[in-house]
């Protein structure tokens, strides 16, 4: 694939990506993990195992619309540019989780949740713009830039979030949350820029035949898209029970508890996504992504002990630091994986892996904390992670560098 044209400054397009997509996700982030106790509160669905349910259901149809929506996305993405496709996925997204300010019942809510998967996407969208028009040689320190960007998004948007719903309740919450996906639009209209000759590419049969043509990459590619996609069943298992946890522990408080909760996590992420390569230069990828599988276990587990809303909190911040260290280091292993010419094709695979991910998570988190508890439901989060350590280890391989 030839490099992006002069006209196009990948440093100015990379800083002003940033800055949109940290507005998306905080704006995401400033309503979204509060989704049980908007159904508890607000749509006064009943403390137990309706509410573990609908929180399930809710927190996962968007995964499920976005899986089947990104390939459509991605195409036509490839045929009309995927700078408009980022603009399409803010809107989107504004606009659906804006509408939830006038949610009446659960059944409303899942409807606009369905929506929203399937008309958002904004990482996805940010990843594949930044990974075409980013020097080769500098797309795993971009990719690092833009994942620092949804960690700080995600650090920052809880705490706000939960303080203004204690403060304002939720529904205002979910109505600033789609202004704020408005305002990410704009560093997009007037800064970012995409690669004519790009946009008009037809790579997708060449990308295929180029992953094809190496020896064992597209088992090595699966591994880590796989391995991407599990790790976020992680994620988001563990970020529905930590609030279902802080219900039982915090009753009234539990929504700024759990802001404060995602803001450690948030802020731990970052923390790691930024000085991960750190270890990665001793270890290597796939010894540093296994243990901090094995970390992220333990740190969930010890999730059933907490008995305390700080106790909580601190531990959130260890998931944080762990998982800050497997999404942006097998992110870097698929980008050093990948050939040029395919890096579009590889990375709207991977988004279809981590939105099933979104999916599955919090049915598995509400299914077992329905029918056992929100204890139990750890348990199996932390065999997960058990799981990812053994995939990693034996599955993956070292990229070059």
């Amino acid at each position: 694939m030839p490099e992006a044209s002069s006209s196009v400054d990948w440093k100015r397009n990379l800083a002003a990506l940033w800055f949109a997509e940290f507005t998306a996700i905080f704006g995401f982030s400033f309503a979204f993990p509060f989704l049980s106790i908007f159904l508890s509160q607000d749509l006064g669905v009943h403390t137990g195992r309706d509410l573990d349910l609908w929180a399930a259901v809710s927190a996962s149809v968007s995964g499920i619309s976005m899986a089947i929506a990104s390939p459509i996305w991605g195409i036509l993405g490839d045929r009309f540019g995927r700078k408009p496709m980022l603009v399409r996925s803010m809107v989107g997204g504004a606009i659906t989780v804006g509408l939830i300010f006038f949610a009446q019942n659960p059944t409303q809510l899942v409807i606009l949740r369905l929506a929203q998967g399937a008309t958002s996407g904004t990482v996805a969208a940010a990843t594949a713009l930044v990974a075409v028009e980013t020097p080769r040689h500098r797309v795993g320190w971009a990719l690092g830039v833009v994942t620092s960007a949804v960690a700080l998004g995600g650090a920052i948007g809880p705490v706000v979030g939960g303080l203004a719903g204690a403060v304002f309740g939720l529904r205002l919450v979910f109505l600033g949350g789609g202004f704020l996906l408005l305002i990410s639009t704009i560093p997009v209209f007037l800064i970012v820029k995409e690669s004519e000759r790009r946009i008009k590419e037809g790579p997708r049969p060449s990308s295929l035949a180029a992953i094809r043509d190496k020896p064992g990459l597209p088992r090595a590619l699966a591994v880590l898209i796989g391995a991407q996609g599990l790790v976020t069943v992680v994620t988001s298992a563990t970020q529905i029970l930590v609030v279902l946890k802080l219900i039982e522990l915090a009753a009234g408080s539990a929504a700024a508890a759990a802001g404060f909760s995602f803001g450690a996590q948030g802020v731990a992420n970052s923390g790691s996504a930024v000085g991960y390569t750190r270890v990665t230069r001793r270890l290597g990828y796939v010894r540093t992504t296994a243990i901090a599988s094995v970390l992220l276990g333990g740190a969930v587990a010890l999730l059933i002990l907490a008995r305390s809303p700080v106790l909580v909190v601190v531990l959130v911040g260890f998931v944080g630091l762990f998982n800050g260290t497997v999404i942006p280091a097998t992110a870097a292993m698929i980008g050093l994986e990948t050939p040029v010419e395919a890096q579009s094709t590889v990375f709207g695979f991977n988004a279809s892996s981590v939105a099933i991910g979104f999916a599955i998570g919090p049915l598995i988190a509400g299914g077992v904390a329905a029918s056992a508890s929100v204890d139990t439901a750890f348990g199996v989060s932390a065999l997960l992670c058990l799981g990812l350590a053994g995939l990693l280890a034996f599955g993956a391989r070292e990229p070059a560098r």
